[in-house]
């Protein structure tokens, strides 16, 4: 079955006092989604940009804060695993990319 990456884009961490709900929320979402959720993933951390001939400190267009990597018959599939994910409540957005893997 392919895979997909799903990145998280915009709101960032949420706040030491809201932590513990926000990951409640995931782990909620996690379970509805059962095994489909095949990388739950992590928050990303400071990065660095390579591009034709550099690499630079600077952000990439549209920086990723996360990923998930999840399982699906098809994109659309993919994309209606993620409908309900808390992040997307909170305000941010989920881009889900077709993992295209060698073989």
């Amino acid at each position: 079955m392919p895979k997909f990456l799903v990145t998280y884009h915009g709101m960032g961490e949420p706040a030491p006092e809201q932590a513990q709900q926000a990951m409640a929320a995931f782990m909620a979402w996690a379970s509805s989604v059962g095994g489909a959720l095949v990388d739950p993933g992590a928050p990303l951390g400071p990065a660095k940009t390579v591009s034709s001939g550099s690499v630079s400190d600077s952000p990439a267009d549209g920086p990723a804060g996360g990923y998930s990597v999840v399982e699906a018959a098809d994109l659309d599939s993919a994309v209606e695993l993620v409908k309900n994910h808390p992040f997307v409540g909170r305000g941010g957005s989920l881009q889900v990319s077709t993992a295209t893997l060698p073989g």
